[in-house]
């Protein structure tokens, strides 16, 4: 599938913001496939383009089977779904963010699926986002890759160790949600804006393991994950008007 086809089929959402802001190639970037509908093999520094694809779980799946939201033989168009497309550099932690102020989740079925490629039709798991009481506002998603082809993409989930205060909530003991009351767009002081912290994992083209996710993992363990996660409302404040 194109991407003049694709977005005919998915309203295409805002954004594409990460750490350094990109949609154009890196210096050094060798992958020249931006279409997250279509197979690459990447090496360390490419830029990667992946897609999220927000609505409801039911439609992510065709006869009791989930496929790729590039797969035509889902309904996506019919049910409003909305994509964010991104281009992070493989294996550098990156942090994608979603502005809580043109964007609702739950008025789009409130499920996000990652995906890419077309041979290996890689996705993502359905991961609940939000619905009219709750938003989970932090995601950790791992992009695995072999011989640089990806294989997988799957949510990492840390439990509940960082909900405290009134306006959070544990959502099976699992994810730490806002309620939306306590959201900037309903009155509240929260910054309900939906945030992808990624890593990489696996090897390259050339061979070379992605380490990324191990990083993720230290950054955690030795308490910097708060230090990081406030970068989000940093750019999200920043260029909040950008889009």
């Amino acid at each position: 599938m194109n991407r003049a086809t694709m977005a005919g089929q998915i309203t295409l959402v805002v954004m594409i913001m990460i750490m350094t802001m990109m949609i154009t190639a890196y210096g050094g970037d060798t992958n020249i496939v931006f279409d997250p509908c279509s197979d690459t093999k990447v090496q360390k520094s490419d830029g990667f383009t992946f897609g999220l694809a927000f609505s409801s779980k039911d439609s992510f799946f065709f006869n009791q089977t989930q496929l790729s939201p590039c797969d035509r033989r889902l309904s996506l168009a019919g049910n409003s779904a909305q994509l964010a497309v991104f281009r992070p550099k493989v294996d550098e932690i990156s942090l994608l963010t979603i502005n809580s102020t043109t964007f609702n989740p739950s008025l789009f079925g409130g499920y996000m699926v990652a995906f890419a490629g077309r041979q290996y039709a890689a996705r993502s798991p359905p991961v609940f986002v939000g619905d009219s009481s709750h938003t989970i506002t932090s995601f950790t998603l791992v992009l695995e890759f072999q011989k640089g082809i990806l294989q997988n993409l799957f949510w990492k989930k840390f439990g509940c160790s960082s909900c405290s205060g009134a306006s959070l909530v544990c959502l099976n003991n699992t994810d730490c949600a806002v309620l939306n009351s306590k959201c900037k767009g309903n009155g509240g002081d929260i910054d309900c804006g939906v945030g992808v912290q990624l890593a990489f994992s696996g090897t390259d083209k050339n061979e070379n393991v992605l380490n990324s996710w191990y990083e993720v993992a230290n950054l955690r363990q030795y308490s910097l994950y708060g230090l990081y996660s406030n970068l989000r409302g940093s750019l999200t404040s920043s260029f909040q008007n950008m889009f």
